[in-house]
């Protein structure tokens, strides 16, 4: 189980929200740090070293990256926007991976100039990247596995065998073949087939099958240096679930790396992840006010944030828990919780039981500290909001503004709308 509680008390909210205008999203920093550091601590036993590369399309926001950064953490991106942003922050080299499908030129050749650890999706990427760096291919590869039937995927993603990503195993054994006769000298291994997976079993069966094919890869004269294990730990969305036992789950990793990996002599070997929802998903809330309730064949609850603000619910149908800080321990009441869009699946909540609000009270969504603000959108002309790191107590810092109407018609040339604004 999983208590859902809020890391402010509601004058601590009630006094940012005098500043910053809702909708908001507001970020935990002392809990990310701290979460940050239990992950590295988990894994702290291997040999050849543990690194998080931050999925930073998570939450894509430099104030972010470079909190991770102090702690440790690098950068996993799939496009050029979120390169820049590492770049920004003093994520380069290695501490960056770039892994992404369907991949322009000019984006493998910003990774590289970085001096990313470049992780292909595909056996013809090989022959694109070449050309794209102009004949000569980095002296460190990457490629991510596809093990199609041989493991099951999970909601978010698929079936491995549906998925767009990612060699096969006849694909894989030939890539590094081709790779090393072109004179790559570095290897690594990658897989993800898992998104917000919350059985830890599944990582360990991952880890297993990665460190076999090490082995066999090993027994075709190719040296494996570093196993990317993916990403994928899930975080409790909901009060009943709990959450990835993170020393556990590194105890039974190091047991699998010990059988295999080190049996073999193949030690030592490095270990990295992706995770990013893990890292700062339970540390974000989207902060809105209730603007109308409304009771016709059902109750609705009519918030100033909506779909733009959180995309998840309307479209996994995805659970976000809901607080009234004023109004908990008192009456509750059946609602569908929703936002202005003009989309009937503009829903936060549907039939979920809540503490009974008035309007204008806060209400405050659990868990969007990762693909949250990073989905947004502007459909029906909907502004993005702002981002707040709060710092304890009284302190917080806006660290991305809400956009205007200015923001939004930037990119059009239409004299009429500069009259207008």
């Amino acid at each position: 189980m999983t208590a859902k509680t809020l890391p402010f008390t509601q004058a601590q909210l009630e006094a940012v929200a005098a500043c910053v205008p809702t909708p908001f999203h507001i970020y935990d920093e002392a809990a990310m740090r701290k979460n940050a550091q239990a992950f590295y601590q988990a894994f702290s036993w291997v040999p050849g070293g543990f690194k998080n590369y931050f999925a930073v399309k998570a939450l894509p926001n430099p104030y972010i990256l470079e909190i991770l950064r102090q702690e440790g953490v690098g950068g996993d991106c799939s496009s050029k926007a979120e390169l820049l942003l590492c770049q920004a922050t003093g994520i380069t080299g290695e501490n960056i991976t770039f892994t992404s499908n369907d991949t322009p030129a000019d984006e493998y050749q910003a990774a590289h100039a970085l001096g990313a650890i470049i992780n292909l999706d595909d056996i013809s990427h090989l022959a694109f990247l070449e050309t794209a760096l102009g004949g000569k291919l980095p002296d460190v590869l990457c490629f991510r596995y596809n093990p199609g039937p041989l493991k099951a995927g999970n909601a978010i993603i698929g079936k491995p065998e549906e998925a767009k990503y990612g060699l096969t195993r006849p694909q894989l054994f030939e890539a590094y073949k081709q790779a090393k006769a072109k004179g790559v000298k570095r290897f690594g291994l990658h897989t993800m087939v898992a998104s917000n997976e919350l059985n830890p079993s599944y990582f360990l069966e991952t880890a297993q099958m990665l460190f076999d094919l090490v082995v066999e890869l090993h027994r075709e004269g190719i040296r494996i240096e570093f196993v990317n294990l993916g990403g994928g730990i899930g975080i409790p969305y909901r009060p009943e679930q709990t959450a990835v036992d993170l020393p556990k789950l590194g105890e039974s990793i190091k047991g699998a790396y010990e059988r295999t990996i080190k049996a073999a002599g193949l030690d030592p070997l490095r270990i990295t992840m992706e995770c990013g929802r893990m890292i700062t998903g339970p540390y974000g809330y989207l902060v809105s006010h209730v603007l109308h309730k409304k009771a016709t064949y059902k109750n609705y609850l009519g918030l100033d944030a909506c779909m733009a603000n959180l995309m998840r619910p309307g479209m996994y149908g995805s659970y976000h828990h809901i607080t009234v800080p004023a109004r908990e321990g008192g009456a509750r009441k059946v609602y569908d919780v929703t936002g202005s869009l003009c989309e009937n699946n503009d829903k936060f909540a549907i039939d979920r039981e809540i503490a009974d609000p008035a309007i204008g009270d806060l209400v405050v969504i659990h868990d969007t500290g990762a693909h949250g603000h990073a989905m947004g959108f502007n459909y029906n002309g909907k502004l993005r909001s702002a981002e707040v790191l709060w710092q304890g107590g009284t302190q917080f810092k806006v660290i991305r503004r809400a956009e205007s109407y200015a923001d939004h018609f930037a990119t059009l040339d239409y004299p009429g709308l500069k009259t207008a604004l």
